[in-house]
């Protein structure tokens, strides 16, 4: 009996081929860390949170990719005068697989300030193992969205190594400007190349899911930041009389933002919260003295408005609000959007994408999905705004943003192995 040998696109060869991409996956926890490790240590935090941009940590990207023979990078860089580079720097990386279809994964470059300092347990810029839990790791951005970023460049390192085609191509895309509103980042990919994704290509977006990875999003409330701007007349802290208080008027209109739910009643169980919500967030600096009373207060309200409602009805709804405290307080009350993403249509849940990593999750980590909505904002509202469905998923433990930002490395294995099921499944 003559033995079967195993030539190109055989069987025998393709499940040989998935099978030993994913035990060079499962062996690559050295990496995650010092990936995470090398991109922790770049700042790169955007001009709208006082930072100098991502070209660092760009620039690191592109030469650590082109060293594991990954060399179809393309630049779509936006221009951006307020950063040294004078650019924000947006990546597409291409890896061809045997069909013309392509398996893009999103990742964004920048992250958020680390906070008050105090409640960190170690330095944010350094990344460091937790006591007692290897596999723990602290740092600002090795959740949101490094995790991502870095997933993506080893499965893209993995293909070339040993040289493996899959059935898909692999797309990665590299942003810049997700924290602060996508301007320059995948709004301005899409400007630049509206048909980058074409039909039969699989979009994910890992910037959100759930610890068990049991989790996919396929909704998110519209977003919207207001800013809301008091003015009143500042007087000596002793002769109040004399003044208009504009802290005491600001704080009547963040009161307001409690009561504003009632205006918007409609609950939605495909989100968490099932409401819309509005959040007081940041507050600028008043009088740099005690015994001065303010005559101008500035603070913003993060919006998460469920797609019933449009955002144009919540601005005028606490330009409302904003006339009645106005007249309470006797001062003048402004509110005006600094960054508006109205919702889109959902990803709907039989959606190739969604189907395709729902039978990878089965397969990779035993588990079966459920999909919902959430208040959080990623790029796939980008997609699904332009009818591409978009699917976010990751095993992550949900604390960007926070001190002590922390992820875990066997996390992120648990990614590119169900990544790299997706490239042979479709």
């Amino acid at each position: 009996m003559t033995e079967r040998m195993a030539g190109p696109g055989d069987p025998l060869l393709h499940n040989e081929q998935k099978q030993t991409l994913q035990k060079e996956l499962s062996h690559a926890g050295d990496l995650v860390f010092e990936l995470q490790s090398r991109l922790t240590a770049f700042k790169a935090l955007g001009p709208d949170n006082g930072g100098s941009g991502e070209q660092e940590k760009a620039d690191f990207l592109e030469g650590w990719l082109r060293s594991a023979g990954v060399d179809d990078i393309c630049h779509v860089d936006a221009p951006d005068s307020r950063v040294p580079s004078g650019r924000r720097p947006n990546l597409i990386v291409r890896i061809p697989g045997r069909s013309s279809r392509t398996l893009w994964i999103l990742g964004h470059m920048d992250v958020v300030p680390a906070g008050e300092a105090s409640l960190w347990t170690s330095d944010p810029w350094t990344v460091v193992r937790a006591p007692g839990d290897p596999d723990l790791i602290i740092g600002r951005g090795v959740e949101d969205n490094q995790q991502a970023v870095v997933c993506g460049c080893i499965l893209a390192a993995a293909l070339k190594k040993l040289d493996i085609t899959p059935d898909l191509g692999l797309g990665l895309i590299f942003v810049s400007d997700e924290e602060s509103g996508n301007t320059h980042g995948i709004h301005h990919i899409f400007r630049e190349k509206p048909d980058l994704v074409r039909e039969g290509d699989l979009v994910l977006v890992p910037d959100s899911g759930s610890e068990d990875g049991d989790f996919i999003e396929v909704a998110e409330k519209g977003i919207l930041w207001l800013k809301v701007t008091v003015k009143g007349r500042q007087s000596h802290g002793s002769r109040p009389d004399d003044g208009k208080n504009a802290l005491v008027a600001a704080a009547g209109m963040i009161l307001g933002c409690a009561e504003m739910e009632h205006s918007f009643p409609e609950r939605n169980a495909l989100f968490s919260p099932a409401r819309s919500t509005f959040t007081p967030t940041r507050h600028e600096a008043n009088v740099p003295n005690i015994n001065t009373m303010s005559g101008q207060e500035i603070f913003y309200i993060d919006c998460r408005v469920l797609p019933c409602y449009t955002l144009e009805e919540v601005i005028e709804a606490f330009r409302r609000l904003g006339k009645t405290k106005a007249e309470r307080y006797g001062v003048e009350i402004l509110v005006e959007p600094v960054m508006s993403e109205p919702a889109a249509s959902p990803t709907p849940e039989d959606s190739t994408v969604v189907c395709s990593l729902k039978r990878a999750v089965r397969e990779v980590l035993g588990r079966d999905c459920r999909c919902g909505g959430v208040g959080g904002s990623t790029v796939a509202v980008s997609f699904r705004g332009r009818g591409i469905p978009a699917a976010v998923w990751s095993r992550i433990l949900e604390n960007c943003h926070a001190p002590n930002e922390s992820a875990r490395i066997s996390f992120a294995l648990d990614d590119v192995k169900v990544y790299a099921h997706m490239l042979f499944t479709g």
